[in-house]
């Protein structure tokens, strides 16, 4: 199995000198994010996963989850494990004050997220959700609910989960069964079945609640009839103690491809008592807020994934020796040269890093944009962060998961056979992984949120502000010889884009098929595109670094070479994507039904 090593190096370049994260800090009020703070939680954080949490995830795997009569017991470990977490703050990390959390920003929690998910992906989940039931909760809730429900939830006594999908509905939620009568205490009595439910049933915290839509008596039909409650798994007494079952079960759990020591249950509501959140038929509305922030943490287990297969295939990549290199011995002590000599193998291992690095870029920024939407007092400035987060959100979901994904495929194929061999476990990267590629939306959905509901939707609009960010960095370097190599590409295929976007927009008109067919390779090719501006800001940074100074300089030499293989050897995948967006719809839909089968 893998060592994990928390990546602190690379983290701390993100946070505190691409992203500035002290300046971006104290201007939003978070006067105790200080840089000695967050080293200190970066240190703490980087031994819990390491010794704690990672030594955890083969147990798990071979495991998995037991169910009987309705209980769930996770595997070896995982109690005590949680318990520490508990005990150690980090639920209440970046919760508000008010309820007992520590009050820091939400972009903090978001690396401290990688680090979990890279140790331990399915251990990483049952916490992870907690975050969209308080965000849920905190927007959308009453005052009452809120008190009832946060402290504990904050606290990690209790867990969160998402109740949305039916055996018969998947992604089409408007299909939903799921009832809500109202009782004559303003509560109200949820039955139905909702399937694929993470962490639904376990044995980690005190109470489970559900967040779960359901449809009022005489609701409108389809996704407009929808309503949001919350749900305890058992009832919640006057005093706040928990109480009997609440008309909540857990009919089974899953068999899966990966992540089995996360538990996949089979939720059953016999008459449980839930609570309105927010307005009768709204709760499309409010889901989204649990939705987004679940997508933006999916985002960050492809990168977390990304990283981990990188480690574990760079350590045996220096450690195996097979073949001579082609231009020469580099191992004359020895019968072979260590794989890492091999072109190929740095393909792979590069892809990777890239990947791994490029994502983390990303997934910093937005969730500073994340602390702008919760902090700054400027609603013009809210504004255009919200406008970025909607645009982006969709592509670093998608997007990082699919490159995360190929990066574990990556990782097994370093190994060789040896890949293909649980004990090394780079197998169970790329099993755990492939989830992340499904669930909160599948690319597909993704790329249909991404072009037709943002982009089309808007008539381009929302493309503007995030675009004009990066005409302003294209600016600042124009005149820089160094940074030539990554500008004029940057530039190109910005302008690429653009009309990519008005000649699917234009086809889509005479055919609204044209946006379905164009959806994926138009994310795909945003997705490489948007990680090449994070590459070149990055390559920027270690330019200024490496003029002002030596310290650190084979780290930021790294960077640049780094940069350098994203922008000759990955960029160039979104030309093939740009191809299939010119060909159009027609032959993708040219089979009858019937044709298919021959």
């Amino acid at each position: 199995m893998p060592e994990y090593k928390a990546p602190i190096r690379d983290i701390k370049f993100v946070m505190q000198e691409l992203l500035d994260c002290e300046t971006h800090y104290q201007h939003l009020g978070y006067q105790d994010a200080s840089i000695e703070m967050i080293d200190a939680i970066l240190a703490e954080a980087s031994k819990f996963t390491e010794q704690v949490i990672a030594p955890l995830n083969q147990i798990g795997d071979e495991q998995g989850c037991t169910w009987k009569d309705g209980a769930v017991t996770t595997p070896d470990g995982f109690k005590d494990a949680y318990q520490q977490y508990v005990d150690g703050g980090w639920p209440t990390l970046s919760q508000s004050e008010e309820f007992g959390g520590q009050g820091l920003p939400h972009s903090l929690n978001t690396t401290i997220g990688e680090l979990l998910s890279s140790a331990n992906h399915s251990f990483a989940m049952y916490p992870g959700l907690s975050h969209g039931a308080l965000a849920t909760l905190e927007a959308h809730g009453t005052d009452e609910q809120k008190q009832t429900f946060m402290p504990n939830l904050v606290e990690g006594r209790w867990t969160g989960t998402m109740c949305l999908t039916e055996p018969h509905c998947g992604t089409d939620l408007g299909m939903l069964r799921t009832k809500a009568e109202p009782n004559d205490d303003g509560s109200y009595s949820l039955t139905g079945t909702k399937i694929f439910i993470s962490a639904g049933e376990h044995d980690l915290s005190e109470n489970i609640i559900h967040i779960v839509i359901a449809r009022l008596p005489g609701a409108p039909e389809g996704s407009k009839g929808i309503s949001l409650f919350v749900v305890p798994k058992l009832a919640i007494n006057e005093d706040g103690s928990v109480g009997e079952n609440n008309g909540v079960s857990c009919g089974s759990i899953e068999h899966k491809m990966g992540i089995n020591a996360n538990a996949t249950c089979v939720i059953n509501f016999d008459g449980a008592k839930g609570y309105l959140i927010g307005a009768p038929n709204r709760g499309l509305h409010c889901m989204f807020t649990f939705m987004n922030a679940a997508r933006l943490g999916v985002a960050n287990e492809g990168v977390a994934a990304a990283e981990a297969s990188f480690q574990g295939a760079l350590a045996y990549a220096k450690d195996r020796l097979q073949m001579r290199s082609l231009s020469g011995v580099k191992n004359p002590d020895g019968p072979a040269d260590a794989i890492i000599v091999h072109p190929d193998v740095r393909r792979m291992l590069l892809t990777q890093k890239s990947i791994a690095e490029g994502g983390r870029a990303l997934n910093g920024y937005l969730s500073q944009l994340v602390d702008i939407c919760h902090a700054e007092k400027d609603p013009e400035v809210r504004a255009v962060a919200e406008s970025k987060l909607a645009l982006l959100t969709p592509i670093a979901k998608a997007f990082l998961t699919e490159t995360g994904l190929e990066c574990t495929s990556h990782g097994v194929q370093v190994f060789g056979g040896h890949g293909f061999i649980k004990e090394w476990g780079m197998e169970q990267l790329m099993r755990d992984t492939k989830i992340s590629c499904l669930y909160e939306g599948t690319t597909g959905v993704q790329a249909l949120d991404l072009l037709a509901r943002k982009v089309l939707g808007t008539q381009g609009e929302i493309l503007k502000p995030f675009a004009q960010d990066i005409t302003e960095f294209c600016q600042r370097n124009a005149t820089d010889a160094d940074m030539a190599e990554f500008i004029k590409p940057i530039m190109a295929y910005a302008a690429q884009l653009q009309e990519i976007t008005g000649a699917v927009g234009k086809k889509a008109m005479a055919n609204a098929d044209e946006i379905g067919a164009a959806s994926v390779d138009y994310l795909m090719f945003s997705g490489y595109f948007t990680l090449a501006y994070f590459w070149g800001q990055m390559a920027e940074k270690a330019l200024e670094k490496l003029k002002a100074s030596d310290d650190d300089k084979d780290f930021y030499q790294a960077k640049i070479k780094t940069a350098r293989f994203y922008f000759q050897r990955i960029l160039p995948r979104a030309q093939g994507h740009a191809s299939c967006l010119a060909n159009g719809a027609d032959s993708m839909m040219a089979l009858t039904e019937d044709e298919f089968a021959f």
